[in-house]
Parts: C-alpha cells; structure tokens; sequence
C-alpha cells in the first residue's frame, strides 16, 4: 500500500525518499514516480520533516523505526513520525513515548480501504496524537486519503482501526450466510441484491463483494491472514478492557478454517466458501 501512497506524496508536490525491504520495489517506483531511493529507514529519515511507515506488524515496526537501522536512530528534532502500519495501541505508546523524549512528533494512523483505496487515493486514516502533530502532517496525508480523522491521543488510532476490523467481520459473516441462503432457496441472486441493497441491508461489502463471492472469485483484496492478525490484536485488546467480542471470536475461527482450505492469502469476502463447500 505504501508504493501508491508514497506516489501521491510524489504527485501532490512533496520531496519524497522511499525506502522498501525489498529494494526491487523502490526500484520499480522510481521508474514511476520522482523520488529518491535510500538503502535504509535511517537513511530515508535523515533529512525527513515527515516520516511514514507502513508495514505488516508489531515488530515489523520495532524493527524500521526502533531497529539499528531504523528510523529513530536518524531522525531530527521537531520531525514527525507517522505510522500507518495496523499494529496495537501499546507499540504506538512505545514508540510515542521514546519519539517524545527526542522532541519527535508521533502520529498512529492505521489505514481502511485497503489496496484499491490506496491506489484510488481514497484510504480513510484514523489518527491518534497531538492537534498540533496532526495539524502538521494533515496535509500531506490528504493526498491520498478520502477521509482522516483524529479519534484523541497515542494508541487512539488503532483501537478504531480495531473497531473498524470488528464491524468488518460481522458485516462480511452476515453477507456470506445471506448469499448462501439465496442460493440454496433458489432465487435468482442478482435480483435480490438489487432489491435488499436499496434499503437497510445495504453496505460497503455488499456493494463491492457479492458479485464475486457467489462466483468463488477471491485472488484479490485484502488478504485472510492479514485479517486474522489485525482480529488478534482486537481480541487481545479486548482481554485488557473487558468487551464481549463473541461474534468476532468466532468469525476469526471461521477465517482459519479457510486458511486450512488453502485460502491464507483470499479476499475477506472468502467466508463463503466454508459455507458452499
């Protein structure tokens, strides 16, 4: 998601230096965009007014920002970190609270809208940190965003990224059991989306994914085992602030058992196919 976003950067008029693990992607976004090229996140960083990253977990984190090589080792006083990586609240306190001994600004900014909203430029952003950091570094992530939003403070970000992946599940469930019902009763499908998505049972996946969950067709979107681990960091949240997460609890076995189909790297949408098996 980062190789668009950073396009945008380029495009929107920003002096822009990537870094990627694998250094063939930097090389291929070069070829597409104006930008510069570093060999590691501390070099990328060094000169940065605002720095973003946008990996795959808690440690992927720790390791380009906190890591010897990484980000904080370089970056200057008064710069911003923002991080879009979806990891849990208590990373971004960690990294905050070490970014804040440095005089360094430290955004958490998960993202939604996935690959197709990365490219489109379309992403919504929920942000934790300061007004002031947030107010600084708004501009920049307005280039790429359809919406970004600061929920309050350090680790705010990633609970309603949280928030949003729960609401995700259950909406996906529902969807997959309710196409599932119109096929084994015999209705033509098409027509009753048409009909039900008018009115109260309308929804994002609903609009985007029917259509290609009841045609088996799931090689694209955002991919089972990133879900599973975004559901794992709400799950263990939820153990510290005592939420009743049951549904999601058992949707996120449900989306094990595709993994057990060979589906690790399906859309979300692949619910389904536990059920039409």
């Amino acid at each position: 998601m980062g190789y668009p976003m950073a396009g945008y950067l380029a495009k929107g008029g920003h002096d822009v230096t990537v870094y990627n693990r694998t250094r063939e992607k930097a090389l291929h976004w070069s070829g597409n965009f104006t930008g510069v090229i570093a060999e590691t996140p501390a070099a990328a960083a060094a000169d940065a007014e605002i720095v973003f990253t946008c990996v795959g977990n808690d440690d992927d984190v720790r390791a380009v920002i906190l890591g010897d090589e990484g980000v904080m080792n370089t970056v200057r006083s008064g710069a911003i970190i923002v991080d879009h990586t979806t990891a849990s609240a208590a990373v971004a306190r960690e990294i905050d609270t070490l970014a804040r001994s440095r005089n360094v600004g430290f955004l958490d900014a998960p993202l939604s809208g996935g690959q197709a909203g990365a490219e489109n430029g379309q992403l919504t952003i929920m942000v934790g940190g300061t007004t002031d950091d947030f107010a600084r570094a708004f501009p920049a992530m307005d280039c790429y965003a359809k919406a970004c939003t600061r929920i309050g403070p350090v680790g705010n970000g990633q609970l309603a990224k949280m928030v949003n992946q729960i609401c995700i599940a259950g909406v996906v469930q529902g969807l997959a059991e309710a196409l599932h019902f119109a096929k084994r009763a015999g209705l033509d499908v098409q027509q009753v989306i048409s009909a039900i998505s008018q009115g109260a049972a309308q929804s994002w996946q609903m609009e985007n994914r029917w259509e290609t969950m009841v045609c088996d067709d799931f090689e694209f979107g955002f991919a089972v085992e990133w879900m599973r681990k975004d559901l794992k960091i709400a799950l263990e949240e939820a153990k510290t602030n005592g939420a009743t997460l049951q549904l999601t609890q058992l949707v996120d076995q449900y989306y094990a058992e595709i993994v057990d189909q060979g589906g690790a790297r399906w859309d979300t949408s692949s619910l389904i196919a536990r059920l039409e098996r």
